[in-house]
């Protein structure tokens, strides 16, 4: 247990971010999740919306600091390969 006034003030401040930043970091799961969902049921107008949505709420975690901005650009570089390949598979089939 912290001894100075002001230590106990930071464990309560890291306390509320912790909590703050795991919501956050729990809904990009379950925004990637519906993402990859949508697009493996071929889906192709909900797919494109929970897209733009993920893309979001990773540009928001990123300017605030939740995850870093290269994870961020990464995540929708990877979606932005998984939307080429199923598209490109919808106009060949």
């Amino acid at each position: 247990m912290a001894n100075l006034k002001s230590s106990q003030k930071d464990i309560r401040r890291i306390k509320r971010r912790t909590e703050r930043n795991r919501v956050i970091t729990t809904r990009l799961k379950t925004l990637r999740k519906k993402v990859l969902a949508a697009q493996q049921g071929a889906e192709g107008e909900a797919a494109t919306e929970a897209g733009r949505v993920y893309v979001s709420a990773l540009d928001k975690a990123a300017k605030t600091g939740i995850i870093h901005r290269n994870k961020a650009n990464r995540e929708k570089a990877k979606l932005a390969k998984i939307a080429k390949a199923a598209t490109s598979t919808e106009v060949t089939a």
